[in-house]
C-alpha cells in the first residue's frame, strides 16, 4: 500500500461494528467531524493521532458516554445510535476507560463480581479470565488500591470481559505503565483477541500498539486522516514522520 492510498477510508463489508459520520463535542465546541470506523470480528483496531485529535472523544461517543450529534453506530447490523451507555454491554460491547476503571476499595474478586452482574455462569467465566490473567488469581483477596498499575489494568480488562463481550473498547491501556508492563499489557490484548473478543483501542504508544494491531486509523483535527493495515502504517514514511517519531 502506498502512502497515497492510506488516505482513502474504505468501508469494510464484513464489519462486526461500524460507525459512520460520527459528530460530537462538548457544549458548543464540536470535536468530531464525520468520523468513520469499522471493526471486524476478532480484530484489533488502533486509533491514534496527535494530541487534541479527538481520539478519546471518539471512543466515548461510540460507547454513548457522549451524545451523538450526528452519525450512526451499529453492531451485527443492530442500530446503537440511541442506546444508553449502561445498555451497551447488553449489545456485546465492553469498555475500559483510561481512569477510574476499577473500584479501589473493593477486592479483586469483588470487582470481578460486579462485572458479572449479567453473567449466567459467573464462576466459569471468572475461572477463564483468571487463566488469561494469572497474576489476578494471586491477588483475589487484595483490594484494587493495593495493586500495581499493571495489575490494575489487568483487573480493569478482566472486569470488562466478565460478560464475554464481542467487542472491547480500551482507552489508553499503557498510560502510566513502565516499558516492561506496556509489553505485557499488549500481550494480554492480543490474547483477548485470540479468545474471541475484538478490540478497539486508543493509544499514544503507537509503535507498541502496532505490534498487536491488525489495522489502524489516524485522526487529525476530529477527522479521518489515514487508514490502513498495521504493516502498511508501519512502513509509511509519511506516518512515521508525522506520528511515530522516527
Amino acid at each position: 500500500m502506498s502512502d497515497s492510498s492510506l488516505e482513502t477510508i474504505p468501508t469494510v463489508d464484513d464489519a462486526l461494528f461500524s460507525a459512520r459520520d460520527i459528530e460530537t463535542g462538548y457544549g458548543e465546541l464540536q470535536v468530531l467531524y464525520g468520523v468513520d470506523i469499522d471493526i471486524r470480528q476478532n480484530e484489533i483496531v488502533l486509533v491514534f493521532g496527535p494530541n487534541g485529535a479527538g481520539k478519546s472523544t471518539l471512543i466515548k461517543a461510540l460507547y454513548q458516554r457522549l451524545p451523538l450529534w450526528g452519525g450512526e453506530v451499529e453492531i451485527d447490523g443492530s442500530d446503537l445510535s440511541d442506546v444508553n451507555s449502561n445498555q451497551m454491554i447488553e449489545h456485546g460491547i465492553g469498555f475500559v476507560p483510561q481512569t477510574e476503571n476499577v473500584f479501589p476499595n473493593l477486592t479483586v474478586a469483588e470487582n470481578l463480581d460486579i462485572g458479572a452482574i449479567h453473567v449466567t455462569n459467573p464462576e466459569s467465566r471468572r475461572a477463564a479470565l483468571l487463566e488469561l490473567f494469572p497474576r489476578l488469581k494471586e491477588r483475589l483477596m487484595q483490594t484494587a488500591e493495593t495493586l500495581s498499575g499493571g495489575e490494575r489494568q489487568m483487573l480493569a480488562m478482566a472486569r470488562a470481559l466478565m460478560p464475554n463481550p464481542e467487542l472491547l473498547f480500551i482507552d489508553e491501556p499503557s498510560a502510566g505503565l513502565s516499558p516492561q508492563l506496556i509489553e505485557r499489557t499488549f500481550d494480554h490484548i492480543a490474547q483477548i483477541r485470540e479468545s474471541g473478543t475484538a478490540v478497539l483501542m486508543i493509544e499514544q504508544d503507537v509503535n507498541a500498539a502496532l505490534s498487536v494491531a491488525d489495522r489502524g486509523y489516524v485522526l487529525e483535527m476530529g477527522e479521518n486522516r489515514f487508514e490502513g493495515d498495521a504493516m502498511s502504517i508501519r512502513e509509511s514514511q509519511q506516518i512515521r514522520d508525522l506520528y511515530l517519531g522516527r
